[in-house]
């Protein structure tokens, strides 16, 4: 204590000035002296208190220990005399025993009231039919609402009672049906008064008051057991053939036995391969009564269930709903007993289902017809028949069946492969009338499961029948490839025994056609399923395929898993997206289109390579020409060599055939090919291998100008010298003109040319016409004669200083002369080549 007093008075003292403050220290002090004082004063009063309240709390406990103890014995000894027993344990065994008994007596009592209040209600109900639909009403919904509380008893009672809850349920039942019963009969006494089925537009006056009592009635007795069905339904979210009204019912059960009286038993209207019969029946009583559903029952639907929870449902608030929704039932009683009958015969099945799917079309776009909810889709009868009844697979198999057979006997047509000319634009490539056929025969196929409103169905079908299609006619082409390049082969050939005129034939122009027979069926089918992966229907089957592997663990094992659908529609299936790429790119034919392309680009690439090797061999005949250096300028003329004949008279075959048998496009793409074969073998074989005069590069000119005309031809101005461009340009460098010398151009140190030599390289221009590139271009450049225009041509020796001084002097020459492609080397290497300067 000491020392914490000095703390505190150091901590206030800490100066003279300090002791002014004393009288206010001293007198804080003791306030707060008082205040502990206080709090120590009530804690001892509470400390007090709560001992007192534990002594008295343990007399207590106490006390009702010995008065428990003392009842305890107390009924011990009277359980000993009640059940004779000789030990506490065993009395109390009998004494439950008889508890257990009267609690079993209780609930039996409990049961008994249960069945004499159903009753008695069920007999006030019965009691009341036919003089107040009040008074009927009343005591069965209170039947209702009894046999509706004792389910969650039976569920809390662990199913105590089933004979209990089983009994007043049927007893609700059938008094449902006699009350229904009763209503209904009132109804059809109404009907008959009204001539009913005769069409009607409206109830005449004299009945209406009476027609809208007794649809009320009925709608009324039904309501309760319509909202517990919505409620379920929303609950789960689950989707469901919602049941038909009561006064529908009634409406529909004449019609329903003119019905069974036309397409049952042996009259000529029930007909096996004509379910369209029975279908366009139903169709014409929809559009007979629509008008007399819409003004006579549509109004009471609405008064009935505007306010309550069913007004969402067409079903219940649309009448031409509800009379479909009325007449489903006998055509699902109808499939059941016609789809056993033609199960075992494809035809009937698949013509069955088609007509469903055409029926199911027409109600849900004529008569807009979605009972559940516009956003819920109506599955349809031929869902049905497909899924519900279990027939899908055998649909499949006869679809599948019908497709094959109609595939063979495309392909096995004779014209089969033949091109077909007139079906594509002139500038397209050419596809055969099989590839159009098979094309034309998947549209169809897809226009028969297009309307299927199950997606396992409809992705089952692509799979199944529509990619096999694909697959099989590409493993035709591929075949057929195949087949050529190994007829084609030295070693094909020798196993085949083929004659020489057979060899010709596979390497002309009929070996071409093969080939581009399967490069248009390939182009055309890859085309076709680029353009179906961008169809909105198949837009919507991706979506709906990419959100089901998305947000369920797996597929469906009908369709065979995932990696059966990525193997046979895109590897893109199930994958996510990047953080730039927001939604994975893919289509349901990636797989199937990029075969086709690989099976396109390969064929191309057989067909150029047949074009290069068959002209390349043409070409021999030239290459071993040798009298270049040794034309005179009399010998050599306008016309072209007669060693280039061969290869003139294949590039008109080819080129012209494949002018009209593949597309613009890809023709062109070959022919920079086939020129760039060209343009090697004669730069290699001819060009830097033979020295030339002034007549022999002359002649080499006109016989390179004569190769582009033949391929401009076909192909288009321009393209040959495009691919030949190289070889123009060397065979111009080579053709220069000997003219007079101009003064020698003196390099200068490290190599630069003197001002005035260069001012004068630069006045040696060709004619600005050498840039046309076409037949003009081709004859300009080989022009030896200076122009009109004034300016000079560069002679061959001008061009030699300038090529072989250096690389600047090399590329200004030949920026001089228009030669964009040679580069200096070639340059030299073709320059030396003329005898004049070689000499």
């Amino acid at each position: 204590m000491d020392v914490r007093v000095q703390d505190f008075l150091d901590d206030r003292l800490q100066s003279t000035a300090d002791l002014e403050t004393l009288d206010t220290l001293l007198e804080n002090v003791k306030k707060q002296q008082q205040l502990l004082q206080r709090q120590l004063d009530e804690a001892r009063r509470e400390h007090e208190q709560a001992e007192q309240d534990i002594d008295d709390h343990g007399r207590t406990i106490q006390t009702k220990g010995h008065a428990f103890q003392e009842e305890q014995d107390d009924i011990d000894r009277r359980l000993l005399i009640v059940t004779q027993s000789e030990t506490s344990d065993e009395a109390v065994r009998k004494f439950q025993a008889s508890m257990e008994r009267l609690r079993k007596l209780d609930v039996a009592a409990g049961y008994v009231e249960l069945l004499q209040e159903a009753d008695r209600l069920r007999t006030a109900c019965v009691a009341q039919l036919g003089k107040s639909d009040e008074a009927v009403m009343e005591p069965y919904h209170r039947l209702q609402r009894l046999a509706a509380s004792l389910q969650p008893l039976q569920v809390a009672a662990e199913e105590a009672a089933p004979n209990l809850l089983h009994h007043i349920s049927q007893q609700v039942g059938s008094l449902r049906q006699t009350i229904r019963r009763s209503f209904a009969e009132d109804l059809e006494k109404t009907l008959k008064k009204m001539g009913w089925p005769k069409a009607l537009e409206t109830v005449p006056l004299a009945f209406e008051k009476e027609w809208q009592m007794n649809i009320s009635r009925l709608l009324e007795l039904q309501k309760p057991e319509l909202e517990q069905l919505e409620e379920a339904r929303r609950e789960k979210m689950d989707t469901y053939d919602p049941p038909a009204l009561l006064p529908l019912e009634v409406l529909v059960q004449p019609l329903e036995q003119r019905f069974t009286y036309h397409f049952y038993g042996t009259k000529p209207t029930n007909r096996l391969d004509k379910p369209e019969y029975f279908l366009q029946h139903i169709t014409d009583l929809i559009s007979n009564y629509e008008n007399f559903t819409t003004h006579a029952i549509q109004p009471l639907l609405l008064h009935l269930f505007r306010k309550t929870d069913l007004a969402d449902t067409p079903a219940y608030v649309d009448a031409l709903s509800a009379l479909i929704t009325a007449l489903l039932p006998m055509l699902h009683r109808k499939l059941n007993t016609l789809v056993p009958q033609i199960q075992e015969q494809p035809q009937l099945l698949s013509h069955l289902v088609h007509e469903l799917i055409s029926f199911d079309t027409t109600l849900l776009e004529e008569f807009t017809y979605t009972p559940l909810s516009p956003a819920l889709p109506w599955r349809g009868l031929a869902y049905y028949v497909l899924d519900t009844l279990g027939y899908f697979q055998s649909w499949l198999n006869a679809e599948s069946a019908f497709a094959l057979s109609r595939y063979e006997a495309i392909v096995d047509s004779p014209e089969a492969g033949e091109l077909d000319y007139d079906s594509v634009a002139g500038t397209d490539t050419k596809p055969t009338k099989m590839a159009i056929r098979v094309n034309d025969l998947l549209e169809t196929i897809t226009d028969r499961y297009r309307p299927l409103s199950s997606f396992s169905q409809k992705l089952s079908f692509l799979m199944t029948v529509q990619i096999e299609l694909f697959d099989k006619f590409h493993s035709r082409l591929h075949a057929s490839l195949e087949a050529y390049i190994s007829l084609t082969s030295s070693v094909g050939r020798t196993m085949h025994g083929m004659s020489r005129e057979e060899q010709a034939d596979l390497q002309g122009v009929k070996g071409l056609d093969r080939l581009c027979r399967v490069f248009g069926s390939a182009v055309y089918m890859e085309r076709a399923m680029r353009d179906w992966s961008d169809d909105v229907f198949f837009l919507e089957l991706w979506d709906q395929l990419q959100d089901r592997v998305k947000t369920r663990d797996g597929v469906s094992s009908k369709l065979g898993g995932l990696q059966a659908i990525q193997e046979k529609t895109s590897a893109a299936v199930g994958e996510e997206g990047g953080v730039d790429d927001e939604e994975v790119q893919g289509a349901l034919f990636d797989e199937t289109a990029g075969s086709y392309h690989r099976l396109r680009v390969r064929s191309e690439t057989i067909i150029v390579e047949t074009l290069t090797y068959n002209l390349r061999e043409a070409l021999r005949p030239y290459g071993r020409v040798a009298t270049w250096a040794s034309l005179s300028t009399g010998v050599a003329g306008g016309s072209v060599s007669a060693e280039l004949d061969p290869l003139l008279r294949l590039l008109a075959e080819y080129f012209g055939y494949l002018s009209r048998a593949i597309g613009k496009v890809a023709v062109r793409r070959m022919t920079r090919q086939v020129c760039a074969t060209i343009q090697a073998y004669i730069w290699e074989n001819v060009l830097v291998r033979h020295s030339f005069s002034t007549a022999g590069a002359a002649q080499l000119g006109i016989d390179v100008h004569a190769i582009c005309i033949d391929i401009n031809r076909y192909v288009g101005s321009g393209q040959a010298e495009a691919g030949l461009r190289r070889l123009l340009e060397g065979v111009t460098l080579l053709s220069l003109p000997v003219q007079g010398e101009i003064n020698r151009i003196q390099p200068s140190r490290a190599g630069e040319l003197e001002q005035g030599d260069a001012d004068e390289a630069a006045a040696w221009e060709l004619n600005d016409d050498n840039d046309d590139g076409g037949e003009d271009g081709m004859d300009q450049s080989l022009k030896v004669e200076e122009e009109g225009s004034g300016k000079k041509q560069m002679g061959l020796f001008e061009a030699e200083r300038f090529v072989f001084m250096d690389n600047e002097s090399a590329r200004h020459a030949l920026e001089v002369l228009g030669l964009e492609v040679l580069s200096e080397s070639d340059a030299r290497t073709v320059l030396g080549k003329r005898v004049e300067l070689s000499s």
